[in-house]
């Protein structure tokens, strides 16, 4: 055992950089596991444990008035129903800011579905203006309890209390807030306004067979919207899950590529220390003695990495600035936290020691005698290629003999070669992967109108601004470059099992502007676009004819193309407004779409307007789903790092390789007349052919890979594929330039001390 740790510690004195490496990058992959798993863990558990503690209903109805709703309570498989509540639309205003908000009438607190009051109390008959807001509706007002809300009339309500609920959250343009009030303030602001009635079922697996039993019960026609616990629960997590994804594809990816390198290290080590391992064996060493040197030696280095980063996580984590802090401070009181804390780092730990073992176990084969050098070993002779390159005159110049014999032997053993390029190749690869998601996430900024956001602005006027009026106030402002008048209303899928978002925007004369990733706009009569997210649902294609239910009149409408749709997770259908006016003509635009000019700041020009109609219009800015993924912005540069360290102990140990293998040749090199400077443009040329292989075959694979897997995202999210985008070709060709150069550069120190060695020195290498 002393003779063990001996060896050991003094391989250690020797290889200071390489273990202060594998240190390093062991600790950003476990940190990078860790952050993903704090961020699934807080992208579900948030909404889980408040659907729990509220006993959240599976299924949300929103009828007309006149729907019997009651006879719910005896359907099959509804364990318990909340409601029916009378429901008014309308909007709230506080401290400057508007959003669309539902009155939903109620007393007493419900059994199901019930609101869990995070600040103030719950509401008292004895105050008929006191309200509840949900918090994510809270939030965007900016209002605590005591705050008033002004409706459109001028009438007031107080905000009494705020409250978490299970239900889909508040988003602007997309999603009303929920506003629990007293009935009576429900019906004076909408005196004939509908209903919602939740269903709490026996087995959540049966909600879409319940909800068509439901709607049939009901009658189609009284139904306007279905809302589910899985959309909400998929709305509840949002970008966060995106987050985890993208951590833990890149946490396993540079886990994968840093056994790989540890394998090549070891690997590299036994070749360069042959006399070393068989001196051990002729002192008293056996194999497993040698095989466990080298095992304990490289899991004690990610022993130590996987400590490093579990400590920092735990200690530091929470501060972590942004979202990435917030996950990691909930993730920590969650029951699993300490367990999970413990695992991912063994993973960690017991992976590398596998790949370990792989190298080490050839250690174990070493004789204990060394082997005699063969005179000419397989693959060592000059090609012919190579022969005829040495003869070669290019434009009058013959090629340097360091350029050729470097080409010779950075490719002279291809099983070896290959291998070495292939693991160099798997960081740089992962860092094209990461340039690529980067340049995805700008290009939603600085060119939304090919990712499906072409307006700015969505502006709603209420019942005291007439469409001429609103349009001709939109066309004064000199910052807004079109508007496009429209509706959106939820319509019922075939089936009745859920709804989805029907739109009609522009006119055939002034089309608007989507972002087509496949087919053609729509022109025609009936003709509509829809989102990843509606095709998927029913299970149709571009082409097909569809059919849903809006109130009680069917629409049929037919799919000409695929838009890249950011909102409702891509459950959205488009046509132009002509199209729905020829199924009922009295219908009116109740939104508008803005595309604004250059440079102009839709927050400004949104008060602008809001002040210019005297209060009758609600005008924000279209959310930009990118605005959620600022925190990948931190988490690529970090994983850039990781990725960069792990790709430095590749080089390093192909540059060690290279010099090694290089010092059996260094006689016959200056026997034949080449100076120490043109033996280590030798290894400096093999050194860089490698780096040029590895970063070519990196950035053959690496942009269409890429490409698929954000696609392939966007098709999960329901945006839909299409939305890739690949870093510039100035960008890569730098990233490429680079990655040889750094490599040219990191082997000129020790090639140039390879070839002023000393002859004694050189005949004890090859001995």
């Amino acid at each position: 055992m002393r003779a063990t740790l001996r060896w050991a510690h003094s391989d250690l004195r020797t290889h200071r950089g390489e273990a202060l490496f594998l240190v390093l990058a062991t600790a950003g992959i476990v940190t990078s596991l860790l952050l993903a798993t704090a961020l699934f863990g807080y992208a579900t558990n948030p909404w889980q444990r408040v659907f729990a503690q509220s006993r959240g209903a599976h299924v949300w109805l929103h009828t007309g008035p006149s729907a019997e709703a009651g006879k719910l309570t005896t359907l099959n498989g509804v364990e318990s129903v909340a409601g029916p509540y009378p429901t008014a639309g309308t909007s709230v205003a506080s401290r400057g800011a508007r959003a669309s908000v539902e009155l939903r009438g109620t007393t007493g607190r419900p059994t199901t579905g019930r609101p869990l009051l995070v600040s103030g109390r719950w509401l008292d008959p004895a105050k008929p203006d006191g309200v509840v807001l949900e918090s994510s509706l809270a939030r965007a007002l900016l209002a605590e309890p005591g705050d008033p809300l002004t409706l459109p009339g001028g009438r007031t309500l107080t905000v009494v209390g705020v409250a978490d609920s299970a239900e889909p959250r508040y988003r602007p343009g997309e999603q009303p807030g929920a506003v629990w009030a007293p009935p009576s303030a429900v019906r004076e602001t909408a005196p004939n306004g509908g209903q919602v009635i939740g269903l709490r079922l026996k087995n959540p697996e049966d909600t879409d067979y319940v909800v068509q039993r439901a709607v049939t019960l009901l009658g189609a026609g009284t139904v306007s919207e279905v809302s589910t616990w899985q959309q909400a629960r998929s709305a509840a997590q949002g970008d966060d899950r995106l987050l985890g994804q993208v951590l833990g594809l890149f946490g396993l990816g540079a886990l994968f590529a840093a056994g790989l390198a540890v394998h090549g290290a070891i690997g590299t080590r036994i070749r360069g220390h042959l006399r070393d391992i068989s001196v051990l064996k002729a002192i008293g060493f056996t194999p497993g003695q040698v095989v466990r040197v080298f095992l304990f030696q490289h899991l004690a280095y990610a022993v130590l990495g996987a400590v490093v980063a579990a400590a920092f996580t735990e200690a530091l984590g929470s501060g972590i600035p942004g979202r990435l802090g917030d996950a990691v401070g909930v993730w920590q009181g969650f029951e699993g936290h300490a367990v999970t804390l413990a695992v991912v780092p063994v993973a960690v730990v017991l992976f590398i020691g596998a790949t370990t073992s792989l190298a080490a176990w050839r250690a174990g084969r070493v004789p204990p005698v060394p082997l005699p050098r063969a005179a000419a070993p397989r693959g060592g002779r000059l090609s012919g290629v190579a022969r005829r390159a040495l003869g070669l005159r290019a434009l009058g110049v013959r090629l340097p003999p360091a350029l050729v014999l470097g080409w010779h032997r950075a490719f002279t053993r291809r099983a070896r070669s290959l291998a070495t390029v292939a693991r160099l190749a798997l960081p740089l690869l992962l860092i094209v992967v990461a340039m690529s998601a980067w340049t995805t996430m700008d290009r939603f900024h600085s060119s939304p109108e090919r990712m499906g956001l072409a307006a700015a602005l969505t502006v709603r006027a209420d019942a005291g601004l007439s469409d001429p009026a609103t349009r001709s106030l939109l066309a004064r402002d000199p910052q807004v470059a079109a508007a496009y008048p429209g509706v959106e209303v939820a319509a019922l899928v075939p089936g009745q099992t859920a709804t989805i978002a029907l739109r009609g925007l522009g006119t055939r004369q002034e089309p608007y502007p989507y972002s087509l990733a496949e087919g053609r706009a729509a022109r025609g009569p009936d003709e509509a676009v829809a989102g990843q997210g509606l095709l998927d649902l029913l299970d149709v294609r571009v082409g097909d004819w569809v059919r849903m239910t809006v109130g009680e009149r069917p629409q049929i409408l037919h799919i000409v193309g695929r838009s890249i749709e950011p909102e409702n997770a891509g459950r959205v259908i488009s046509t132009s407004l002509d199209t729905l006016r020829e199924n009922d003509p009295a219908l009116r635009p109740t939104l508008y779409q803005l595309r604004l000019r250059p440079g102009a700041d839709p927050q400004r020009v949104a008060a602008e307007l809001v002040a210019a109609a005297g209060g009758h219009l609600d005008a924000h800015a279209v959310t930009n789903p990118a605005d959620g993924l600022s925190p990948l912005r931190g988490v690529v540069v970090g994983l850039l790092g990781v990725l960069a360290l792990i790709g430095l102990i590749e080089l390093l140990t192909a540059i060690g390789g290279t010099v090694r293998e290089g010092e059996r040749d260094l006689l016959a090199l200056k026997a034949i007349g080449l100076s120490p400077r043109q033996i280590t443009a030798i290894t400096v040329t093999a050194t860089g052919c490698t780096a040029l292989a590895a970063v070519l075959l990196a950035l053959a694979l690496g942009t269409p890979l890429a490409y698929w897997l954000i696609d392939a995202q966007g098709r999960s999210s329901g945006i839909g594929a299409g939305i890739a985008a690949g870093p510039p070709p100035l960008l890569l060709t730098s990233f490429a330039a680079a990655a040889v150069l750094g490599a040219l550069a990191l082997a000129t120190l020790p090639a140039s001390r390879a070839s002023r060695r000393r002859l004694a020195d050189t005949l004890s290498a090859v001995a």
